[in-house]
């Protein structure tokens, strides 16, 4: 049997001028240059802004869940 598991939970903005997809990237790399052990993802907002009639910015809010470490011997 394996052993209980323990997530937590962060939200975050990702921007982008690019795309929606591009703002989501760009969060979850820069999540997991400091965070270990992410496991999924969920998309709260999105929303953006507008500049002379077309989109300029996406922004991208997302939950970020990633499993907790504990003393048994974890290995990802």
């Amino acid at each position: 049997m394996s052993e209980p598991q323990v997530f937590k939970k962060i939200e975050i903005v990702g921007t982008s001028a690019v795309s929606m997809e591009d703002a989501i990237q760009t969060a979850i790399a820069k999540a997991a240059q400091s965070l270990r052990n992410l496991r999924w993802f969920e998309v709260v907002e999105t929303r953006g802004s507008i500049s002379e009639g077309k989109v300029a910015q996406w922004q991208v809010t997302l939950r970020i869940g990633f499993r907790l470490e504990g003393d048994s011997g974890d290995d990802d």
